[in-house]
């Protein structure tokens, strides 16, 4: 098992900046997850720290060791990549037991470990086959099952279900997280799925531009982002980012949209800002003083069973023009169709503020715990 540390790493193509100044203290045992979209520098993070990227500054402690320049063969982490990188001319029991071979260890202690660990991942049918005899799922497991036999400090996944269909990936993450708590394996993931990132995390790291823009448990990045990249990055649907203005006017601290307008507290300077509402946070017409009332215009509604998906037009009163563009999740079903005028209320606890960078205005909303 291992704990992992990136100190100052920066990874520079040329005149390209693809990570800069990435910090980040991994514990013994945990699970944590690089997430951000395509190009934001988390699978060259990972790559630095298996061996197959070196840094351009900085450096990388694994157990408090110094790793930055130590050969990638010799660090003892388990990557599992994308395509899963299974030799295509050998048989899936040769394929787990590679590694092992390599290291000389005699052939019925190799038939043991690849047979244990391959009734771990239910592939004990498939050892005689060859990859391309099997599904994708099936090859998926293959790796991690290559990955477990060479008993690591670590492992790394490079966006390991990204091939697979729907129902896969959902049974493929289940998989794998409860594999890894058995195990108690220390796990670095790259992912640019925030489903993936929610669901199996111990932590998360967002990052954007190269850069980390937020650590945290899952349910610290999604109820208290501190940006409105994460905002909008984090939950499916995403936050609701409607832009407007702080002014203040007779006493007040408004932000103000089209059709919009909701007091601040008075520490709020003017000037350009964006309201963050998460979905499930309009919910029908409450008789509730302390929260905001609004009336939306549908614009079309997403039946999906368990929840109903609303897009509207917010409005401050009844006939007024729906301009600012939210989504709702409401539970259950519900017969609506567009143009049809939805009475709402939003606790403004569940509301969040961000200044004219994107960077959260704490304590913004009038009403809400500072």
């Amino acid at each position: 098992m291992a704990s992992i540390q990136f100190s100052g790493i920066a990874k520079d193509f040329g005149d390209t900046k693809v990570v800069c100044d990435f910090n980040l203290e991994i514990a013994d045992g945990e699970f944590v997850v690089l997430v951000g979209p395509s190009g934001c520098g988390k699978t060259t993070s990972l790559r630095m720290l298996a061996g197959l990227e070196k840094p351009t500054s900085g450096r990388i402690l694994l157990n408090g060791v110094d790793i930055t320049h130590v050969p990638s063969k010799s660090r003892e982490l388990a990557m599992v990549f994308q395509s899963y990188a299974l030799y295509p001319h050998m048989s899936v029991e040769e394929n787990i037991g590679f590694s092992l071979s390599l290291k000389k260890m005699p052939r019925a202690e190799i038939q043991r470990q690849v047979a244990a660990a391959a009734e771990r991942l239910e592939i004990d049918h498939l050892l005689a086959r060859k990859p391309r005899e099997l599904s994708g799922g099936q090859r998926q497991r293959v790796a991690v099952a290559r990955s477990i036999v060479r008993q690591p400090q670590a492992f790394l996944f490079d966006e390991p279900l990204s091939n697979l269909d729907a129902k896969l990936r959902h049974s493929a993450r289940i998989e794998i997280r409860k594999l890894q708590q058995q195990l108690g394996t220390t796990t670095v993931y790259v992912t640019h799925d925030q489903i993936e990132a929610m669901t199996m995390a111990d932590r998360i790291v967002v990052m954007e531009g190269g850069r980390i823009r937020q650590v945290g448990t899952p349910m610290q990045l999604y109820m208290n982002p501190n940006c409105v990249f994460v905002a909008s990055f984090l939950g499916a649907p995403p936050t609701n980012c409607i832009k407007g203005e702080v002014r203040h006017a007779d006493g007040d601290v408004l932000f103000t949209a089209p059709g919009l307008s909701v007091r601040l507290a008075s520490h709020v300077t003017d000037g350009p800002a964006t309201l963050g509402i998460r979905p499930e946070s309009l919910m029908p017409r409450t008789d509730n003083a302390h929260h905001l009332h609004l009336e939306g215009v549908v614009r079309f509604v997403e039946a999906l069973g368990a929840e109903t998906l609303i897009d509207l037009g917010l409005s401050s009163k009844a006939g007024s023009e729906a301009v600012s563009e939210v989504t709702a999740r409401l539970p259950g079903h519900h017969l609506l169709s567009a143009g049809q005028v939805l009475p709402l209320s939003i606790d403004r606890t569940s509301l969040r503020l961000f200044d004219k960078s994107g960077d959260v205005i704490e304590g913004g909303i009038a009403g809400a715990p500072r």
